[in-house]
């Protein structure tokens, strides 16, 4: 897959569940249908918590992947 280039980053390293998860509906909600957030966080709990919710509300994880101690998601929000 090629480079993934996001509409928005947040950052939410050094917040721990469900603060990640609760920034990343509250940035998606503001977001056009069709692009792209990038999500960073130190929180392991988002491993499982960012797919759910993705799951959850219909937006695509596009993927996710972990450097340096970050894990890094990509979500295409979803149309409605």
């Amino acid at each position: 897959m090629g480079e993934i280039k996001p509409d928005k980053v947040l950052d939410a390293s050094g917040l721990n569940c469900p603060l990640p998860v609760l920034k990343t509906k509250g940035v998606l909600k503001d977001m056009q249908e069709g692009q792209i957030l990038e999500v960073i966080s130190t929180d392991p709990g988002s491993k499982a918590d960012i797919p759910a919710f993705c799951k959850r509300t219909g937006h695509e994880l596009i993927e996710m992947k972990e450097e340096g101690g970050k894990f890094i998601y990509y979500i295409r929000k979803k149309g409605g």
